[in-house]
């Protein structure tokens, strides 16, 4: 592997965990958020993110409860993603990097993309309905507005993934072949 290529896997790798640790903490942030939106709901204003959602919860704590249940779903998810795309960078072999292992994680991420869009996607709709409805939800619409992007990045690392495991069978012929 050439230098070059070996720098910008470090680059690749360092940026993924500045992104994970920065997802880790807009979610711990949310769950702190939600806690407190439950026992001390003035206190919310002075927290990150300042979630505040309590209108919705004195009007439907049905309505919050969906809310705030997509908001953490999503936040989550988005960190696993970046923890896969972490130990894929960690663990790949450039030198001979159709490997079952990369297929699997591959695939994964793939599968946990299309999760966020799918949840994103849903989470949006059911916004618009309780926006017709009178509930203000400009505070949410940050968390899914890029759904559509999440399922079309899925299907792209779906073909990527399909592609690997294509290279994992042609490779293990030709190593039973040699």
């Amino acid at each position: 592997m050439s230098k070059t290529n070996n720098f910008v896997f470090t680059v690749l790798h360092i940026i993924s965990w500045v992104i994970f640790v920065g997802l880790c903490i807009e979610a711990g942030a949310l769950i702190v958020n939600f806690i407190f939106s439950l026992i001390n709901p003035d206190f919310v204003q002075n927290l990150y993110q300042k979630l505040d959602l309590r209108k919705m919860y004195e009007r439907s704590q049905w309505a919050f409860f969906s809310m705030y249940s997509f908001v953490l779903a999503i936040s989550i998810l988005k960190a696993i993603l970046f923890y896969l795309v972490i130990r894929l960078l960690s663990k790949i072999d450039l030198t001979k990097p159709f490997n079952t292992y990369v297929s699997k994680q591959i695939s994964l991420m793939s599968y946990y993309t299309f999760l966020i869009g799918i949840l994103s996607y849903i989470a949006r709709e059911i916004a618009r309905h309780l926006e017709k409805r009178a509930y203000e939800i400009d505070s949410l619409n940050k968390f899914w507005a890029d759904s559509q992007a999440f399922i079309l990045m899925a299907a792209v690392i779906y073909v990527i993934a399909t592609i690997f495991s294509k290279g994992v069978e042609i490779q293990n012929e030709n190593d039973l072949t040699v």
